[in-house]
């Protein structure tokens, strides 16, 4: 019990860590509205990935596990789209 409790707060960690990267982006394209070194495609594949994840951590979830994993899967998902959505918006 006390160590799923520990893999789950590794989970959550990780899952802000690396959510943490989109918003610094994101915040990054939205103070210069410039995407010109950004590729697309990259962010495309990205949000597919997750996109996938997303898919399995519902599983898991309905399933009853996996909470964290949906949770930081969810909200970089999220942030990623936001990126790709920006990128389309801004590229010129």
């Amino acid at each position: 019990m006390i160590l799923n409790f520990g893999f789950n707060l590794l989970q959550l960690f990780g899952g802000i860590v690396l959510s943490y990267g989109y918003v610094l982006q994101i915040r990054q394209i939205i103070k210069t509205k410039s995407v010109r070194d950004i590729n697309l495609k990259t962010f495309c594949l990205f949000f597919l990935g997750v996109l996938s994840m997303e898919i399995y951590a519902t599983n898991l979830f309905v399933h009853g596990s996996g909470g964290m994993f949906l949770t930081t899967n969810s909200m970089s998902l999220i942030l990623c789209g936001t990126i790709v959505r920006l990128i389309i918006k801004y590229k010129k």
